[in-house]
């Protein structure tokens, strides 16, 4: 049925007709809900909101717009709102205390990072959506955690506006009409989050990641694997570049360098001869594994986070440690594995 059929009967109040008329756009808008907020559980509850508000105000949808970017103007605003309202429910790591003291970190943010890793499975369901012409993103790059914990700096509504324009490709009189706002507004938003997003982001000169799942990406996959469950951390400094971060959302510390990343772990992550075991999967459109560490009294190894990879040419330029065990549900791993 097309798409001015299903709407037709949508407004009618055929509920099969609103699902099937929203279908396409469901994964896609979860996306954009998760650039914003950074959260792939926040975005799924705002995605339901969207959706919801969407059913309600179907008689008033007017048809000035397509369905699309009528669907992104409620989400976007409905994220803006739970911005606003400080609406990101608390998290239950966020009173994480380390075992052991930390060392001092290259660079400490002002606030926690709720930044959460987004499995690749899932966008593998988003529809072929080439983004407007105004696009200056690829969605690999858009994806990418680098880009991510770049954005989740930016006040709200310069997030909002940069996502709109440069990821999705939407004109500034779009942006305007969805914000409410004007377009010199919209430009203005746009150019400061430019700005910032820029000294974020590592410039250029850099080497470009292997392409997923290819030879290259493997070896430095499994090289890293390999040091990493016998606590070779030689071996992991070995493989990372001059500027490599480590970071561990939520925590706002962050370690730059082979010799601040070999203190880390050598001290922290791997010390005492502890192990660990690391299931593959992927994230953000680049390597990661589920992590478990290793029980010397048991067969049992216990949930320790999510852990992702960005390469560059043969080298990790950072590794991110996500905290957070639930998060294992997400990529369909378990909470603990028998050794």
């Amino acid at each position: 049925m097309r798409a001015d059929e299903l709407l037709t009967l949508a407004k009618t109040g055929d509920g099969a007709a609103f699902r099937d008329l929203v279908a396409p756009y469901r994964r896609e808008l979860q996306v954009h809900c998760y650039r914003i907020l950074g959260s792939v559980q926040d975005a799924e509850d705002l995605l339901q909101e969207t959706l919801l508000a969407a059913w309600r105000g179907i008689d008033a949808y007017e048809e000035r717009a397509s369905v699309r970017t009528w669907l992104y103007r409620i989400a976007t605003n409905r994220c803006l709102n739970a911005l606003r309202a400080g609406g990101r429910r608390p998290h239950d790591h966020a009173a994480y205390r380390p075992e052991v003291p930390l060392p001092e970190p290259s660079r400490r943010r002002p606030e926690p990072s709720w930044l959460e890793p987004y499995p690749d499975l899932l966008l593998d369901e988003i529809a072929d959506q080439l983004p407007g012409p105004e696009a200056r993103y690829e969605t690999r790059e858009s994806i990418s955690l680098a880009f991510l914990a770049a954005l989740q700096q930016l006040p709200h509504k310069q997030r909002a506006v940069l996502v709109l324009r440069d990821v999705l490709g939407f004109r500034a009189a779009e942006v305007a009409r969805m914000l409410d706002t004007t377009e010199n507004a919209v430009t203005s938003a746009l150019n400061r989050a430019r700005t910032a997003l820029a000294k974020e982001i590592p410039g250029g000169g850099r080497e470009t990641a292997p392409l997923p799942d290819s030879p290259r990406e493997r070896r430095i996959v499994d090289e890293f694997a390999r040091a990493f469950e016998t606590g070779d951390v030689e071996a992991i400094v070995a493989l990372l570049t001059d500027d490599a971060w480590l970071t561990m959302p939520p925590l706002p510390l962050e370690y730059q360098g082979p010799e601040a990343v070999g203190h880390f772990l050598a001290t922290v992550a791997l010390r005492d001869d502890r192990r660990y075991s690391l299931i593959p999967t992927r994230a953000n459109g680049q390597p990661a594994f589920g992590c478990y560490v290793r029980d010397p009294r048991t067969p049992i190894c216990h949930a320790h986070g999510v852990l992702v990879l960005e390469l560059a040419g043969d080298r990790i330029t950072a590794v991110t440690r996500f905290l957070d065990n639930s998060l294992l549900a997400v990529f369909g791993l378990p909470r603990s594995l028998r050794d």
